[in-house]
């Protein structure tokens, strides 16, 4: 089998895709990817086969983009997201992807949901293509309070599909044949049925291209408990006044507790290095094993990630699909949820002392784990693309 995976260029949609990748490869398929490569090249592990598409979407690419997106709050970074990031790069990809099409003859497309370009090429060539689903926000009536949102939402997608000339009666983001769902329903919740075709294969974990070999392990400290607090890559310069409420927190529990911060130092300004590890960067996966919480954004991947390990979380959810990820983790019993927005010390020092000392939040990160192994995560997923083709 030859596999294409049409990925955008964030993180936490690229990485199952490698996990998928990976076993798909030891299995003897060949795979390769399609998207802007100006970032999928940093986020791919070397070697791999990368066919650019959609690396020029309008004046100063995604780092622009992202300078405006980052301050955005609620719907109006929803409304960004579609409008000005994700409908332009469908645009932009296009093209592409018909050219690695053409170079590459996949047998299968593996779209992510935010990709929609490749759904389109798909259908226009006659090829199968399956739903990368990264994050489980559109699964859980995201819309459901407000509707006029879903509708403009619709109509972007709508309008897009005009655009490339092909009817408007499907939606590109969830495939008909196969959806590969990055999670588990002790996670998402939910009461209704999903189709047979939605596959919860659990988190896909694997290598990343960080070096774990660069963290200093040597300054783990084993005589208290250890916290990761990450933003993620798209977050964390606009947690300044989040970061320092962490830090006042962590001040008053630093007999008991050691802060992993994943931030650049600009951002998070002095730290006390009695008990906080500051690193711009983290061999993350390398890493959760020697934790006994996390603090993040609720970022499907970071949330999906620190459960596979049976870590609890403290959630402060930022934008687009995070309140709605922070509200599963926190309707599972895994976590407790805080504000982002005006942060408080003692709100988050209240959340830090009960996912680390109340046992049901572990006890209950633990249950999603077992359901995330017996899920099967990659190999799952590379069962049911086998079954595909």
């Amino acid at each position: 089998m030859r596999a294409l995976f049409v990925v955008p260029p964030l993180a936490g949609h690229v990485n199952p895709t490698v996990a998928v990748a990976a076993e798909l490869t030891a299995r003897g398929h060949e795979v390769a990817w399609t998207g802007p490569a100006e970032v999928l090249s940093r986020l791919l592990t070397a070697h791999v086969t990368l066919l650019p598409s959609g690396d020029h979407t309008g004046s100063g690419g995604y780092g622009a983009l992202h300078g405006r997106w980052r301050d955005l709050r609620g719907v109006a970074a929803l409304r960004f997201l579609w409008q000005e990031a994700l409908i332009p790069l469908a645009h932009a990809m296009v093209p592409g992807v018909e050219a690695a099409i053409d170079t590459y003859d996949p047998d299968v497309l593996v779209v992510d949901q935010q990709a929609p370009a490749g759904a389109v090429v798909a259908r226009r060539r006659g090829l199968p293509w399956v739903t990368s689903a990264t994050t489980t926000a559109e699964f859980t009536g995201p819309f459901a309070g407000f509707p006029k949102v879903g509708e403009w939402v619709t109509e972007r997608i709508a309008g897009f599909l005009a655009d490339c000339g092909v009817p408007a009666d499907w939606d590109p983001r969830f495939s008909d044949r196969l959806v590969l769902v990055f999670s588990t329903r002790e996670l998402v919740g939910g009461d209704g049925p999903f189709p047979d075709h939605h596959a919860w294969v659990g988190p896909a974990l694997g290598p990343r291209p960080c070096d774990a070999a660069s963290f200093p392990w040597q300054r783990l400290d084993p005589a208290r408990r250890r916290v990761l607090v990450s933003l993620g890559t798209l977050n964390r310069e606009a947690g300044v006044r989040f970061y320092a409420a962490v830090l006042k927190a962590a001040e008053r529990l630093a007999e008991q507790v050691q802060l992993i911060v994943a931030a650049p130092a600009e951002v998070v300004g002095e730290v006390r290095e009695d008990h906080v590890l500051l690193q711009e960067y983290v061999p993350q996966l390398a890493l959760l094993p020697h934790l006994d919480a996390v603090v993040c954004h609720g970022g499907h991947n970071t949330v999906c990630e620190t459960l596979a390990h049976g870590l609890p979380l403290v959630v402060a959810p930022v934008r687009d699909d995070q309140p709605i990820i922070a509200q599963q983790v926190a309707a599972a019993g895994a976590g407790v949820r805080v504000r982002f927005g005006r942060p408080r010390a003692d709100e988050i020092q209240a959340a830090l002392t009960a996912v680390l000392d109340d046992p049901d939040h572990r006890r209950a990160a633990r249950r999603v784990q077992a359901s995330f192994a017996a899920a099967g995560g990659a190999a799952a997923a590379a069962d049911r693309l086998e079954k595909l083709t």
